[in-house]
């Protein structure tokens, strides 16, 4: 995993603030919930005390209870009650629960997962998909596989006429040319050329003219996609880390075609149900794939159509070695 980064841990949907959320991501158990003015908090679901899971206990006007002994840590993390020393104690500060910076926007709820900073640097998202007057619909699933091998899957531009051959893969294109990779700042923006193999070969990317329309796909670092399927259709998706052989996956489905706010949410929806389909042709297959993350060194035989997935394993890598650079 990346570490000094944003990533999406839920949707804010799932945060109520009748009751705390506890869930793992990146490794580490966490429990999410809200304040009275419903500002969402997220901090480890172990308490110091005894080790019980917070997310069992109660909100209680701005604290969150534990469920073993009714201590009570407040949105900074500090206790603020042991009831077995009485109400007018002052607990000690060694009570401290791990709170994470997050923020919540556009339906989703970001942590900080690494050091603490003074300042962070912008949250990955895609400004004009939350501006832009798009319906969407939510979907989320868990695949048993590396974020990174999931991250992978939607950047391998030439594996559709297989197993997508019944849906997208339709056509037999199994050519690739190019296809076109770069670097815009933080984000990796792909043009695909795929076509029919008429007895020759693949053209190179050097070969190919500039790209005269958007990107067909996009990542921004650490876990965001997106599909660019026309200027009024788009699909992301945030790939989450819950631990080293598992991933969620925050997929939206956005249109602004259909400006009917009901008829919109439908198209949405009935869009959202075609692409589950061929996301379960992808799990299949990434779910088998060895070793079950992938790194930029390891023993696999690439080929100039992996020009996405070779420059994804070293963007993340030069960010892992940064992020390792400040911890020391």
């Amino acid at each position: 995993m990346i570490k000094n980064q944003w990533y999406v841990i839920l949707e804010s949907g799932q945060v109520k603030r009748s009751k705390p959320v506890g869930f793992t991501r990146m490794g580490e158990k966490m429990v999410a919930w809200r304040l009275e003015d419903g500002k969402v908090v997220v901090q480890s679901d172990i308490c110091p005390h005894r080790g019980a899971a917070l997310h069992q206990g109660e909100i209680h006007a701005g604290t969150i209870m534990c469920p073993f002994h009714g201590f009570e840590y407040n949105s900074s993390g500090a206790c603020t009650c042991i009831p077995a020393n009485g109400k007018n104690s002052v607990p000690p500060k060694i009570l401290q629960v791990k709170t994470y910076p997050s923020q919540e926007r556009h339906g989703y709820i970001f942590v900080w997962y690494g050091q603490l900073q003074e300042t962070y640097p912008p949250l990955p998202l895609f400004e004009e998909l939350e501006q832009g007057n798009f319906i969407f619909a939510d979907y989320n699933e868990k695949w048993n596989v590396h974020y990174s091998r999931a991250i992978e899957n939607q950047l391998d531009v030439f594996h559709l006429p297989f197993p997508h051959k019944t849906t997208i893969g339709r056509g037999n294109r199994t050519m690739a040319d190019g296809p076109i990779v770069k670097m815009v700042g933080d984000e990796m923006q792909i043009w695909v050329y795929n076509r029919l193999d008429e007895n020759g070969t693949a053209m190179k990317a050097s070969e190919l003219p500039e790209p005269n329309r958007p990107p067909f796909l996009h990542f921004i670092f650490p876990h965001l996609w997106q599909n660019h399927i026309s200027q009024d259709m788009r699909i992301t998706v945030y790939f989450t880390p819950i631990d080293d052989e598992n991933t969620i996956m925050y997929t939206r489905y956005y249109q602004r075609f259909v400006k009917v706010p009901l008829a919109g949410k439908l198209i949405a929806w009935l869009t959202s149900i075609f692409s589950i389909i061929i996301l379960h042709q992808d799990k299949r297959v990434v779910e088998k794939q060895l070793p079950i993350k992938s790194d930029l060194k390891m023993n696999e035989k690439l080929i100039p159509a992996d020009q996405p997935i070779i420059l994804y394993r070293r963007v993340r890598k030069q960010l892992q070695e940064k992020a390792q650079e400040i911890t020391k």
